[in-house]
């Protein structure tokens, strides 16, 4: 298995961004007015398929909305994330465990220790971006 690496150029954030189709929202927010709502809105006017991942949501943006990455039962390229750095950790061992490309960890969250966890995985890491921002900066 390679090791995934933590991203930070520019041009390999395109890459990821416009190889990807389907990016789990992890804490997406059944509320509008909530940064992961409008995130997600954004991505999946842009193509991408959204899947929500909020216990207690039954949908979200038209999606069936997930308890847990375990139980989308199949492989997501991008684990975007919108919970606090220290709730990552648990998050970071389901990414390892359903397979994702890429763990995206939105602005203002980071987590090292996950970060660490998730390369040594083969598990790309993005860490303090947002990705609506990158994908209007990147991708259009």
């Amino acid at each position: 298995m390679k090791p995934g690496k933590i991203i930070t150029e520019k041009n390999e954030i395109r890459k990821i961004l416009s190889d990807s189709k389907t990016i789990a929202v992890l804490g997406l927010s059944p509320k509008p007015e909530r940064d992961s709502f409008m995130v997600a809105r954004y991505l999946k006017d842009q193509g991408y398929r959204i899947i929500p991942v909020r216990p207690a949501q039954k949908e979200i943006l038209g999606e069936k909305a997930y308890h847990s990455l375990d139980d989308i039962g199949e492989t997501v390229d991008i684990v975007n994330v919108f919970r606090r750095s220290e709730q990552i950790m648990p998050h970071a061992r389901e990414a390892i465990r359903v397979g994702t490309k890429v763990f995206w960890m939105q602005l203002g969250i980071e987590n090292q220790e996950a970060a660490k966890l998730l390369t040594e995985s083969g598990i790309d890491v993005i860490m303090n971006r947002c990705i609506k921002v990158d994908h209007g900066n990147f991708c259009k």
